[in-house]
């Protein structure tokens, strides 16, 4: 029994006086995700990644919005949103402490503006995911005219796109009558 207490007087205390000193976690802890909404062009990556649904993204047609949830209720810190993530705009924190009084302050919720079709003016997509899209063709060293003709063509809704393409193969083939008439 001596010898037991000597050992533990070596060696000291083992606890760690939480919740009065803050614990030291380990390198590459996974704790609360951070969101940072400058960096975010809303392409809904870490919604369609996340295991729990603990992110979600919700489109308003009429408002011109898509907006951004996070339920931390539900998030489980398994860093798939951070790995997915174009721009970096979520990054994994060793915030592991989450007790709130109310459930509804473990929700954030961010909204991003959607960009108007130029040809029917309906709302499509979010601006900053095409000006994402627009800044890496840059990038990758595309020269400046075929800029234009892809700005052309991000600027409209996947439908017009489809409609443009259906006309352009309709004049190469010689049946525009055909697809302007409803494909009679």
């Amino acid at each position: 029994m001596l010898k037991l207490l000597k050992k533990a007087l070596q060696v000291g205390e083992a606890t760690v006086e939480y919740p009065f000193k803050p614990v030291e976690v380990a390198p590459g802890f996974r704790g609360k995700p951070e969101y940072n909404f400058d960096r975010c062009i809303a392409c809904g990556a870490c919604a369609t990644a996340c295991p729990p649904n603990a992110i979600t993204m919700e489109y308003d047609l009429k408002q011109g919005t898509k907006t951004w949830n996070i339920f931390y209720g539900r998030c489980i810190f398994c860093g798939r949103c951070e790995e997915v993530c174009p721009t970096g705009a979520i990054a994994l924190t060793t915030e592991f402490e989450l007790a709130v009084a109310s459930k509804e302050d473990l929700y954030y919720r961010a909204e991003v503006q959607l960009r108007k079709c130029s040809c029917c003016g309906e709302y499509f997509a979010p601006s900053r995911e095409l000006e994402y899209v627009m800044s890496t063709l840059e990038q990758s060293g595309l020269p400046e005219g075929d800029r234009q003709g892809w700005r052309q063509l991000l600027e409209k809704c996947p439908q017009c796109r489809r409609r443009q393409a259906a006309v352009s193969v309709a004049e190469a083939t010689g049946s525009r009558d055909r697809v302007q008439g409803g494909g009679q």
